[in-house]
């Protein structure tokens, strides 16, 4: 005879049993879900990159994408102008699932000139060690040698030398309109989002929000889709994080040790003290329409990667624009001087300008370049350069990924 006890046993046996195995096959289930799930996310991904290769493809030109049959995932994409640089938003979706990328994107660069001297006075003369890489556009075929302070000179040019114009090539006409006005949302910086304590942000899917900010910019961080304008000078404090953002004054400087990533556009003056580092993709750039002088000064150590442009004013008032540029510095990208141009560091890409100049303690030199390199070799194919000329491109490529 079996015992009631050992019945009661089996009973709580089978219970705890079947809790288990239903247990077992929720958490397979759930399990199941969470597979497809992070295969959809996975496959939204991979249509997301597929719409970022097709805008690229179809050179940023808008146009409507046809939906995936077999996923029945769905993609779409836009571009708009963001300061010098074009946005590409794209976004991958199905029903309520929808996975979104934001990418600066342009043309590859497709120019092989080191360095473009027009035809505007003297000859090109070099003194110490110079190194040009790329084909060099000159008053004369001939480089000549002059000794500053008895120094050994040896200069090492690779590419073809041809006799320059009287006047550089014509400047892309977006850089001007950024003089003329920009689209975007005037807005007060309390109303700006704001996740963490000083960092203020904006994403690329909305408005460009503009903001006065008063001479001095510090202990504050900006990430995004933000314009940062005042009507007298900004001085950028190392203390402030910048990133993506675009910067418009009359006189702007960064402090000593800042790094970030900016456009700048100033009318009047730009100055990097000692060590700053602007990062990819940034931008400084001067334009100067009056007879008043506007210089761009970059001091010891700096190291800028994108652009660094001066332009403005007639053939005449060329030496009211001037950029000096000091030494033991790197410019990774191109320099666009419409006037004078004193070059002590290396550019690793193309300069354009209309004079060159060299100041020591005993004279000035004029159209001498003394101790750099300019290599438009050390740029890699795959770089994408700021636009500086209104050429017709053929490949595009990604600069960032910037949401």
């Amino acid at each position: 005879m079996v015992k009631a006890h050992s019945l009661l046993y089996a009973i709580y046996i089978c219970l705890i049993v079947s809790i288990i195995c239903g247990a077992l096959l929720y958490f397979s289930n759930l399990y199941n879900q969470l597979n497809l799930y992070y295969n959809l996310q996975e496959e939204l991904y991979i249509q997301n990159q597929s719409v970022i290769n097709f805008a690229l493809g179809n050179k940023m030109v808008s146009e409507e994408i046809e939906k995936d049959e077999d996923s029945g995932i769905e993609g779409s994409y836009e571009t708009k102008s963001y300061g010098l640089l074009t946005l590409v938003l794209a976004q991958s979706y199905i029903s309520n699932d929808t996975v979104s990328s934001v990418h600066f994107a342009g043309a590859h660069h497709l120019d092989k000139n080191a360095v473009y001297l027009t035809d505007f006075s003297k000859p090109l003369f070099y003194s110490g060690t110079v190194k040009l890489v790329g084909n060099n556009q000159l008053p004369s075929t001939f480089i000549e040698t002059s000794y500053i302070n008895n120094d050994l000179s040896k200069l090492s040019a690779e590419g073809k030398i041809t006799i320059s114009e009287k006047h550089l090539p014509e400047i892309n006409p977006e850089f001007k309109k950024m003089f003329q006005g920009l689209k975007s949302e005037k807005a007060k910086l309390s109303n700006v989002e704001k996740p963490q304590d000083s960092l203020y942000y904006n994403s690329f899917f909305n408005s460009t929000k503009e903001i006065q900010v008063g001479s001095n910019l510090a202990n504050v961080i900006f990430k995004g889709n933000f314009i940062l304008r005042s009507e007298d000078s900004i001085r950028v404090k190392k203390s402030t994080v910048l990133e993506d953002v675009i910067i418009i004054a009359p006189k702007i400087t960064f402090e000593t040790g800042f790094k970030g990533t900016v456009q700048v556009f100033a009318t009047k003056g730009i100055e990097l003290e000692e060590k700053v580092i602007l990062n990819y993709p940034s931008v400084i750039c001067i334009y100067n329409e009056s007879s008043e002088e506007s210089k761009i000064k970059i001091k010891k150590e700096c190291r800028i990667s994108g652009a660094v442009v001066l332009f403005g004013n007639t053939d005449n008032l060329i030496d009211k624009n001037s950029i000096e540029i000091d030494e033991d510095g790197l410019v990774f990208g191109d320099l666009y001087c419409s006037g004078k141009l004193m070059l002590k560091s290396d550019v690793y890409g193309s300069v354009y300008t209309n004079r060159f100049f060299l100041k020591t303690e005993a004279s000035n030199y004029e159209n001498l370049i003394q101790n750099i390199e300019i290599n438009v070799l050390k740029r890699p194919d795959y770089y994408v350069s700021i636009p500086l000329f209104n050429t017709q491109k053929t490949t595009y490529g990604i600069i960032k990924k910037v949401l």
